[in-house]
């Protein structure tokens, strides 16, 4: 019997090592030292993510315990030989979970989740942000961590479990450390069960993420509810509806600034893979990376409290043409049934005469942008097979800049009739960040640059042309941007992004320093249009009568942001805490946001 406890408890304290190993390798990996931390940051990572690594390594002794279980009323049973494949399974699991993690963390932001699994279906489009050295890298690393992994397991193990001679009381032994182990896998006696919010401590994110076990959270996403109008409901519906009352006003208003000078112009929407503020020199990001963005935006109507909702490209595009916000556990795209029931800007000017079409010289069926994009109205789409097999290899990604916009511009230059609408989709500015242009020394603001060489070369050759008098360009990113490596985003300073309306239809040259969204295009665009946008439910015409709270509401991989003229608040939604407040802390923020966040669970839901 003793060889039986032993061993569980052996096996238990492997598996709770293995974890705890994990973290000061994910901290190190993302830039722990460039951060600022220091030992005593790697300690209390470790002390405090224990109880949630105890927990998963609970769930992987639950089936061996069940076998030393069964082998008390057995002669002679060959533990190691069943648990091999077991252990092979459980290694390679736990070895690729950690390795993808560690890696996409630096992207995301965030601990792995379910989310990852919507760009599985695309693998060759998911992989393109990195190198193959960089895969092959990985998949090595997985199997050295995991080789490693199966040889401690079985190290641990004994061959062989012999009979005991008093089965009942061994029985009985092995059912009451079962029920030790039942309140390790539940998190404790409490009446709060084991969740990825217990181990949070600290408000740097990035060492309560580095606490977190990638295990358990991936499985716990995994394990939420798709009825979308059951999740967030944290309000009764009346206080909800009064919390909610007055924040997305769908009354059209009167535009009491008018920035056209035709209501039926041709419009260029240009969303900019990425361009965050961060790299826009006047909305204080850094100087000389986007330098024809910073004097175009002297040219026309510059917005400089812009914000965007969400944090990728599928959920971005979303937010910008159909104006929806941005939701933390889905995306919207990503599901044709609910994406179609969706307005777009693309989808109204169509039913006033408008022609339209779509540019992206990437895989244009990547998290089914395809689908979404004729289901609003896009008559014509060009991607990355409308170009040849070696522009196609221009980028990881697919077709460069400077040849997509060299191809949009030969579409327009010489486009008769009208009106139309065209929206064009970058993509040199993602990962890998490698481009044909070596203006500043560093890779990733070099990739910026590179965009935005390619946008200053085509606006002034558009200028040139008859059709710039009855054009309005509008530039707008999908998102913002995270950097440098040890950028840490405290108030969602992240989701800053610019928003420029260029072209001789814009009548004049007007700063707009009010507060919003990227969702707020759409109404915004259709006002001064004077075309009906109360379909749009969460966007609002920030150049109207009816907009007079201005703010902005951003949602991430674990939770929001919202930010008004008092300040910002950031609420976590997996730790059920407020994770930042800026410059106070304000119950008000944090109600609106959380009210806006189920009212848009319970339209999807509903949808």
């Amino acid at each position: 019997m003793k060889k039986r406890l032993v061993y569980i408890i052996g096996y238990f304290l492997l598996v709770l090592l293995l974890f705890i190993s994990q973290k000061p390798l994910f901290m190190c990996y993302n830039g722990a030292a460039e951060k600022g931390m220091g030992l005593s940051d790697y300690g209390q990572v470790i002390l405090h993510g224990a109880s949630l690594d105890a927990t998963t390594a609970g769930y992987l002794v639950a089936f061996p315990f069940l076998l030393v279980l069964a082998s008390i009323w057995l002669k002679k049973f060959p533990l190691r030989r069943i648990l091999t494949p077991y252990y092979v399974l459980v290694s390679l699991l736990i070895s690729i979970v950690f390795v993808v993690d560690m890696s996409l963390y630096a992207f995301w932001g965030f601990k792995l989740d379910a989310s990852v699994f919507l760009y599985l279906d695309s693998p060759q489009e998911a992989m393109a942000s990195v190198s193959t050295g960089f895969i092959l890298l990985r998949i090595v690393a997985i199997l050295i961590l995991a080789a490693c992994y199966i040889g401690l397991m079985l190290k641990v193990t004994p061959k062989r479990l012999d009979a005991v001679s008093k089965k009942v009381v061994s029985t009985m032994l092995m059912l009451l450390l079962g029920g030790v182990l039942f309140i390790v896998i539940r998190g404790g006696v409490r009446e709060s069960t084991a969740n990825v919010g217990q181990v949070y401590f600290s408000n740097d994110q990035f060492l309560n993420h580095s606490a977190v076990n990638p295990d358990f959270s991936l499985l716990s996403s995994m394990g939420k509810s798709k009825n979308f109008a059951s999740e967030f409901n944290f309000f009764s519906e009346e206080k909800r509806k009064d919390l909610f009352q007055g924040l997305y006003s769908v009354e059209d208003g009167d535009s009491i600034v008018s920035v056209l000078n035709t209501k039926r112009p041709n419009i260029l929407i240009i969303l900019l893979e990425g361009m965050g503020g961060v790299f826009v020199e006047p909305l204080g990001g850094l100087p000389d990376v986007t330098p024809n963005l910073n004097r175009l935006s002297e040219e026309g109507v510059f917005f400089t409290q812009c914000y965007a909702n969400s944090y990728r490209t599928d959920r971005g595009v979303v937010c910008a043409l159909s104006g929806y916000l941005g939701l933390p556990t889905a995306s919207v795209m990503k599901l044709p049934t609910k994406s179609r029931t969706l307005p777009a800007i693309s989808e109204e000017l169509a039913k006033v005469g408008y022609a339209t079409d779509f540019i992206y010289g990437g895989d244009i069926n990547f998290t089914n942008m395809k689908s979404y994009l004729l289901s609003k109205g896009y008559q014509k789409l060009t991607a990355d097979t409308d170009f040849s097999l070696t522009e196609q290899a221009s980028n990881a990604w697919g077709v460069n800049d400077d040849i997509t916009f060299e191809y949009l511009y030969q579409q327009l230059k010489d486009r008769e009739g009208g009106p139309w609408m065209t929206t064009f989709l970058t993509l040199s500015s993602h990962e890998p960040f490698e481009v044909p242009y070596n203006r500043l020394e560093e890779q990733i603001p070099n990739a910026f640059a590179f965009t935005d060489d390619c946008l200053g070369k085509f606006i002034d050759k558009l200028k040139q042309t008859p059709m710039w008098k009855d054009l309005l360009v509008i530039c707008v990113p999908d998102h913002g941007s995270r950097y440098p490596k040890e950028y840490v985003d405290k108030g969602g300073e992240f989701s800053h992004i610019p928003m420029l309306w260029l072209g001789g239809a814009v009548g004049r040259v007007l700063e707009v320093n009010e507060i919003m969204n990227q969702t707020d295009l759409a109404a915004t665009l259709l006002g001064q249009l004077g075309l009906d946008h109360s379909m749009f439910t969460f966007s609002r015409n920030v150049l109207g009568s009816n907009y007079t709270y201005p703010f902005a509401f951003h949602c991430y991989g674990g939770g929001f942001a919202f930010r008004d003229s008092t300040g910002v608040s950031v609420y976590d939604t997996k730790a059920d805490r407020v994770s930042y407040e800026e410059p106070a802390v304000s119950a008000e923020r944090i109600e609106k946001g959380k009210a806006i966040l189920q009212s848009v669970y319970d339209d999807l839901g509903n949808r």
